[in-house]
């Protein structure tokens, strides 16, 4: 299960305090590392500084919780965030809402642009002024019939098994697929996620004209968590969400999970 060692990419802006928020809350269940980088371009001195400061900033938001502070050099904030994931061995990088985006949703900046397309860890994402309950209350597979799905239907099965929590599969019907196929795919799954775990998953066929209307075609509860398999057109060991799946992600109102190609 991901969540043995959790680094979050911090900014001190609205979008940092709330992945900061998130990474604590995701080691506060998994009992995971904790580690709080900040990324700053190289050649910049006063932004080595900076970085620094930012990080002094996070410690005063988290308080007594014990985690390792990094600030790292790099071109990208994104690309210094996924190098220095594998360095240190973590197997899940938290990022925030870029500005400007609506609240309670996932607007994507150039650093998550970049995570969602090439990191070799799992990402999650908060969405704008999230703040995350006690304890998970459900996990949600955004499913569709493909080897990348199937795959990860058993592992967050395995994850589900092992928060104690309820596990949800969705299907999207945009109204221009067969829902009696959709809904053979969907049982399809929940069989597969029985014979792996175990576990009676939930199923469910949101509807709509497009994915935003479709994404409000379900309940999500308060402490849910989305997760997307990465596309088929990702390389092996990395992420990359398709345009459909990007679309999900912007729709969402809980934090989404996405997990490498070939996840283990």
């Amino acid at each position: 299960m991901i969540g043995a060692h959790v680094i979050v990419g911090y900014t001190n802006d609205a979008g940092g305090r709330d992945a900061l928020t998130l990474g604590d809350a995701i080691t506060r269940v998994t009992g995971g590392e904790l580690t709080i980088a900040t990324i700053y371009p190289p050649g910049s001195p006063g932004l080595a500084v900076e970085a620094q400061a930012n990080l002094a900033h996070a410690a005063e938001e988290l308080g007594p919780v014990a985690a390792e502070y990094i600030t790292f050099e790099s071109r990208g904030s994104g690309r210094g965030l996924s190098v220095l994931a594998s360095r240190i061995r973590a197997d899940l990088i938290v990022v925030g809402s870029a500005d400007g985006g609506q609240p309670g949703r996932i607007a994507i900046g150039a650093t998550s642009d970049h995570l969602l397309h090439l990191s070799s860890e799992a990402v999650m994402l908060a969405p704008a002024g999230y703040r995350p309950p006690a304890d998970p209350a459900r996990l949600t597979l955004a499913y569709v019939h493909r080897p990348q799905c199937d795959e990860a239907v058993g592992q967050v099965a395995q994850a589900a098994l092992r928060l104690g929590v309820p596990l949800r599969l969705i299907t999207l019907d945009l109204r221009t697929d067969d829902q009696g196929r959709l809904r053979d795919d969907l049982a399809l799954a929940v069989r597969l996620a029985w014979e792996t775990t175990g576990i009676e998953a939930e199923s469910e066929v949101a509807e709509g004209h497009d994915v935003a209307a479709a994404m409000e075609d379900v309940e999500w509860l308060e402490g849910e968590l989305l997760v997307c398999a990465a596309s088929e057109d990702a390389q092996p060991h990395r992420v990359f969400l398709g345009e459909l799946a990007m679309k999900v992600l912007r729709a969402a109102a809980c934090p989404v999970t996405v997990l490498p190609r070939g996840f283990s």
